[in-house]
């Protein structure tokens, strides 16, 4: 029998007290009994408990001393815990929302480390042409557009890709006029390295055989010299400083679709890659008075994500910019807008042959392509932002172009020592053998587009500018790891899509999203999934100046995370693109999604 079976019935009565206890004795036991308990269930005080507990998850921090965890807690927008949900119980209080994650995955939130955000949303917000897959759909497209705004007006948007008009990746205005014969019409490429106009366009520019090539653009024309209604490099100014600038409404609004897009896809830090201070930069299409929207949208808390901006480098004028460079970013900075950067335009595009090649192109013998800025000029302007404390961001795909972009770096290096700025290379289509060691020793970051690394028919006019030996180490991300060079990526928005879950898709496989077969492009260049996706956290983030506050799951850093609808470590590589973000959230609040849906049982 046990002790309560051998009880009296008197001795089990309620209220009261077993034999031999005084009520003294009784009092010491409820005490003792009390502690004890609340040894086992702490309640956390009301300011010290977390607002926000995951718990059940399968968390991958990017973090290499805890690269695992189950459970994380967020206290005042900050991550207070990480590790099993042991870990995070003693920070739940009675005001503690309490996240099941049902075994979904869960990882830091992505960081863009090249895009042009105000470009991209202004440039889905007119004419879009991204959608369209040919000639004739661009066609169609147009024609609603002037139906849609009607008047006499400009029709202006942006969007055509190269690869869609063979062999040269250049098209005509007839293809314009054919659909809007009376009214001025400009679209840019994909890239914003091009634009393409119809012929009442080419009237109201006062465009004619007779007009020059700018320095470091070109006006294609027919065989008898007549322009054919496309521009490459530095010569879309002559069309783009024509259109309407638009309003700051539309700045803010195009700055706000990009954010909402971003935060849609994981994205909760950006680099803008290409901020004008004053005026057009040439051959881009990116508008002025971006530096006013940033402030704007600083100023009202409406950003919601770590930003930090490069003022773009006036190719026409010289080092006596850099005063007003310097001037532009304190201003900026006391708005609360970190652009402590400088982009340059160093070359253009292989498609176009405007790349900047070691070797001669292939199809065109002899020609190598041109530099947009004089290495001497180049070097001094580098020298001298690098002794004023500003990370320089360079567009560079041709490996002379990153050959020379690296000696400008190792020229400021000598003049000013090693300084901890992060100096960025962008695109970088080739590198040669005998230059991939010279990252590491200068500690430059490359920023690579992952989307773009593969067969698509972009780059199929490449392979014919510059042949298969070159293509085998196209976009040469692992051999850049290998040689111990630090990667982050980027998308160059709204070139390509920003969705990291099809960059990272297509840096494991090289093959187009959701391809299965086909041909690879450099396939010796596929990295793996962790590696993809540091490079789409940590360091992007460290490229930002960041990575102490954002880009890995760690406490103390901002809770900037997504949770994901399957687990990339579990589902074919294939699949990973078409992986959705449940969740995004930044500084502790959700951007994107809501915290019930993550809470759904798996499959629901």
């Amino acid at each position: 029998m046990d002790r309560m079976h051998s009880m009296s019935k008197s001795e089990r009565a309620p209220g009261r007290l077993a034999r031999g206890m005084t009520p003294r004795l009784v009092a010491l036991a409820i005490v003792a009994l009390a502690t004890a308990c609340s040894k086992q269930t702490p309640q956390p005080a009301a300011e010290s408990a977390a607002e926000l507990v995951f718990k059940n998850g399968t968390i991958y921090t990017v973090d290499a001393s805890k690269p695992t965890a189950t459970s994380i807690a967020v206290r005042g927008g900050k991550i207070a815990a990480v590790g099993a949900d042991a870990d995070t119980a003693a920070l739940i209080g009675a005001q503690t929302k309490i996240v099941d994650l049902q075994g979904r995955l869960m990882l830091p939130a992505f960081h863009d480390a090249h895009t042009h955000p105000v470009w991209g949303g202004l440039s889905h917000a007119g004419c879009n042409l991204y959608d369209g897959n040919s000639p004739e759909d661009y066609q169609k497209i147009i024609a609603k557009c002037a139906t849609d705004e009607p008047g006499d007006g400009w029709i202006y948007g942006s969007g055509w890709k190269d690869g869609l008009f063979p062999p040269d990746g250049v098209p005509d205005k007839k293809l314009l006029d054919a659909v809007v014969p009376n009214r001025p019409v400009a679209f840019t490429n994909v890239g914003g390295h091009g634009i393409w106009v119809n012929s009442k366009a080419l009237e109201v520019a006062g465009i004619t055989r007779d007009t020059q090539d700018p320095p470091n653009g070109r006006i294609d024309r027919d065989k008898k010299g007549e322009p054919i209604g496309s521009f490459q490099e530095a010569a879309v100014e002559l069309i783009v400083k024509k259109l309407p600038p638009p309003s700051d409404k539309a700045r803010e609004q195009a700055l706000g679709y990009a954010r909402d897009y971003f935060n849609s896809n994981g994205i909760v830090g950006w680099h803008d890659a290409l901020v004008p201070i004053s005026g057009d930069e040439p051959g881009q299409a990116i508008p002025p008075g971006v530096p006013q929207t940033y402030a704007a949208m600083a100023k009202n808390g409406t950003l919601k994500g770590h930003v930090r901006l490069a003022l773009a480098w006036d190719k026409k004028r010289g080092v006596e910019q850099v005063p007003d460079l310097i001037a532009a970013a304190e201003k900026l900075a006391a708005a609360g807008v970190p652009a402590r950067s400088v982009k340059f335009l160093l070359d253009g595009v292989p498609a176009q042959r405007t790349a900047a090649l070691i070797e001669p192109y292939s199809d065109m013998p002899g020609f190598k392509g041109d530099l947009h800025i004089d290495p001497a000029v180049l070097k001094d302007a580098v020298t001298r932002l690098d002794a004023a404390d500003f990370q320089i961001h360079i567009h560079a795909i041709g490996d002379q172009a990153v050959r020379t972009a690296l000696d400008s770096f190792a020229a400021a290096r000598e003049k000013n020592g090693a300084k901890d700025h992060r100096h960025l290379l962008s695109h970088v289509n080739l590198i040669s053998k005998d230059d991939l060691p010279r990252f590491k020793d200068l500690g430059v970051v490359v920023i690579f587009q992952p989307l773009w690394a593969c067969m698509d028919d972009y780059m199929v006019l490449v392979r014919d500018r510059v042949g298969p030996a070159r293509m085998e180490h196209m976009y040469p991300v692992r051999s850049l790891l290998n040689a111990g060079g630090r990667v982050a990526y980027g998308s160059d928005w709204p070139v390509a899509s920003a969705n990291p879950l099809e960059g990272i898709e297509v840096a494991l496989t090289r093959l187009a999203p959701g391809s299965t077969d086909g041909e690879l492009l450099a396939p010796e260049e596929r990295v793996t999934l962790q590696q993809a996706i540091e490079s789409y956290t940590i360091d992007s983030a460290y490229a930002m100046h960041l990575e102490d506050r954002s880009g890995s799951l760690v406490v103390g850093k901002s809770a900037d995370l997504v949770v994901l609808d399957h687990d990339l470590f579990k589902i074919p590589a294939n699949q990973i693109a078409s992986t959705k973000v449940l969740l995004t959230m930044f500084a502790g609040a959700a951007v994107h999604g809501d915290l019930n849906a993550v809470s759904a049982p798996v499959g629901e």
